[in-house]
């Protein structure tokens, strides 16, 4: 009997040691090891803007990088949201599937480029990798989300949100989101991210319209500005 109780008490141990690891592994180490991938992300497209600020193409004042397509799971913008403080920011990759969600926020592929006619959709971790979003529900109308290619800011003010919704409501992320207020076609933005913040049943919407750009030249936005 000594020897049953002896075994089921080292066995509750090893379990509760083994819980323990993960969750410290869950909470720390991804969020290290994420923040380390998102700043590698970063520093990779401020010097590819660096590089190709030294080489303009010819003849032509545009930039190249406006022109170019986006590439599955690589970084194309970082954004800037003040509210989560102004030491926030994160790269934004195209796609969203679990791999590039790892490394930053992600693009969802079939929706508006950056700054473009239509509703540019992103999507990002509210725990775990880093915890992007974590802040998420303390958005609030009137805020300023700030993105820049290398080229412009691209300035946001959010309209609707927090918005509670499930998984399978897939029209948020449309052109004219049906229940974001808007009645027409127009440039906007949509953050997406999981509720509650440790789980997944629901989803947390914001949208925001296109309020303002500027050349990188001119500094940064008023919403930068400490």
């Amino acid at each position: 009997m000594r020897v049953i109780v002896r075994t089921v008490s080292e066995l509750c141990i090893t379990v509760g040691a083994v819980i323990v690891l993960f969750v410290v592994y869950v909470l720390f180490w991804t969020g290290v090891r994420a923040d380390s991938v998102m700043d590698e992300q970063i520093d990779r497209l401020r010097a590819q803007w660096e590089r190709e600020r030294a080489r303009p193409l010819p003849g032509s004042p545009a930039s190249p990088r406006k022109q170019r397509p986006y590439a599955a799971g690589r970084p194309f913008a970082i954004m800037y949201i003040p509210r989560f403080g102004f030491t926030w920011n994160k790269p934004v990759l195209e796609g969203t599937d679990t791999g590039t969600l790892k490394k930053g926020l992600g693009h969802y592929a079939d929706t508006a480029r950056l700054g473009e006619r239509g509703n540019f959709a992103v999507a990002g971790h509210r725990r775990t990798y880093g915890d992007p979003f974590k802040d998420f529900p303390e958005l609030r109308r009137g805020d300023a989300v700030v993105l820049t290619d290398g080229a412009t800011w691209f300035t946001y003010r959010i309209d609707k949100g927090p918005y509670k919704t499930v998984p399978t409501d897939i029209e948020v992320i449309d052109p004219v989101p049906r229940t974001s207020g808007y009645t027409r076609p127009g440039r906007y933005l949509t953050l997406t991210t999981c509720d509650p913040e440790w789980g997944h049943s629901h989803r947390l919407i914001v949208w925001a319209h296109l309020d303002s750009t500027q050349p990188v030249e001119a500094g940064k936005p008023e919403a930068l500005r400490r």
